[in-house]
């Protein structure tokens, strides 16, 4: 298909047809052939992008300024001590001003209406990098990680997030997964499942796609996924919640018991990072120390040979430098 997303905003995969979703996936490939070749076209030169950042990141700063950069694109970094928006200066005259001065802007932090305001003011193409209830760029680099090391077409593949399967990762697994016709279940406490909106939201697509969405309790629904998915049981910002999340979530720990549930040898495992799999961070020390394992996996599942963590982590780069050129080139 030829390029429909010039210009546009990338605010979630809500907006985009499989189509469209698909062409990303297949232009991602095709960028990261590209750099393992050594053989890149600055697609971008002469553009520059500003990252706006209000929550901190490794995978995304660094994704998209190295691909900004491999394509040949200006990148200025903003944190919260940088920039005045919403604080001396509003958010709209922000965006004004940014978009005066930038060809693409790119928002991680809280409030989807943030990022949608953005794109409203700024009158050049925003980019989610994540918000309280979507990462879409994430989304697509677990698609491409699972089209890599699944045995089956993606079409034909059963993907099980575990944890809190309302968070913004496991609701963006969802919108791709409905686009793209992936059997998605979300395995968790039924106090923390999405709400009865979100399946009607996405009720055409699952229809055109023939995408099965569904979550559980009952560990029967692993059987049979080609990919097992888990994140941090507190998202920042939420450090307050976490023994009650220890206490909702450690029966969905990702364990070597549980992958074998999914009575397939095939099966991979897959994680946004950063992971609290062993107690060599401050923070996960410093929680065992008060009688609480935040481990959403083990340490043994994320170090097998099953656990494609870090290939997901590099096509976080090759995603969003499609995303970049679909937009910007």
């Amino acid at each position: 298909m030829s390029n429909s997303m010039h210009g546009r905003s990338f605010l979630t995969l809500l907006d985009y047809s499989a189509d469209e979703i698909r062409y990303l996936l297949e232009l991602s490939k095709t960028l990261k052939a590209e750099k393992k070749a050594g053989k890149m076209e600055k697609r971008l030169e002469g553009k520059n992008i500003v990252l706006l950042f209000e929550k901190t990141s490794t995978r995304t700063r660094c994704a998209f300024e190295v691909a900004a950069m491999d394509m040949g694109a200006g990148v200025t970094f903003l944190d919260q001590k940088s920039s005045q928006m919403g604080k001396k200066e509003s958010l709209e005259d922000t965006a004004n001003v940014l978009g005066r001065m930038f060809d693409g802007i790119e928002y991680r932090g809280y409030e989807q209406k943030v990022v949608e305001d953005l794109a409203k003011f700024s009158g050049v193409p925003v980019f989610n990098g994540l918000t309280d209830i979507d990462h879409p760029t994430q989304a697509l680099a677990d698609v491409l990680t699972m089209m890599e090391h699944c045995k089956k077409p993606i079409e034909k593949c059963k993907l099980v997030f575990c944890g809190d399967t309302r968070n913004n990762v496991a609701l963006a697994l969802m919108y791709i997964c409905a686009k793209l016709g992936i059997h998605y279940v979300g395995y968790g406490p039924r106090e923390l499942h999405p709400a009865q909106e979100i399946y009607d939201k996405l009720a055409a697509d699952a229809a055109a796609s023939g995408a099965v969405l569904e979550c559980s309790d009952d560990i029967a629904a692993i059987k049979g996924a080609d990919a097992v998915y888990t994140d941090i049981w507190a998202s920042m910002g939420e450090e307050d919640l976490i023994a009650e999340r220890v206490k909702l979530l450690t029966p969905y720990r990702v364990t070597s018991e549980l992958m074998a549930a999914t009575e397939n040898a095939d099966c991979i495992f897959l994680h946004c990072l950063p992971s609290f799999h062993d107690f060599e961070t401050q923070f996960a020390s410093s929680q065992k120390a008060l009688g609480l394992d935040i481990r959403e996996v083990t340490d043994e599942v994320f170090r097998s040979p099953a656990s494609k963590v870090f290939d997901q982590a590099e096509n976080r780069l090759h995603t969003i430098k499609a995303v970049l050129v679909a937009h910007l080139a």
